[in-house]
């Protein structure tokens, strides 16, 4: 179909954020929106606060728990992050997410 972009998680470069925790990418659009999946280790953590700056993140938990620094997220879970938001990403267990920037 035009205009489809089509990415398969293991063909996606990895990139190394932090110790244990690697990101994706799968797409990036016209004004800066991208999509992406994180994979995080047990036991890693975001060095730092992750910031939304400057639109909304969206997370859904794919596999394991995914925690903010405030609260668990098992898998099956969506989360609305609005800009201007910040929390800690961590997990004990593991975890796999798909991420959305629809702003950038």
């Amino acid at each position: 179909m035009p205009g489809y972009v089509w990415s398969a998680v293991r063909d996606a470069p990895v990139r190394e954020l932090f110790p244990g925790i690697r990101q994706r990418p799968l797409w990036r659009g016209d004004g800066g929106a991208s999509a992406q999946v994180l994979e995080m280790d047990p036991d890693s953590r975001w060095e730092g606060i992750d910031v939304h700056d400057p639109g909304p993140e969206e997370v859904f938990v794919v596999s394991g728990v995914f925690n903010d620094g405030h609260r668990d997220y098992p898998a099956g879970s969506f989360i609305h992050a609005p800009a201007g938001s910040s929390h800690v990403p961590q997990t004990t267990t593991g975890c796999t997410l798909f991420v959305f920037y629809p702003e950038g």
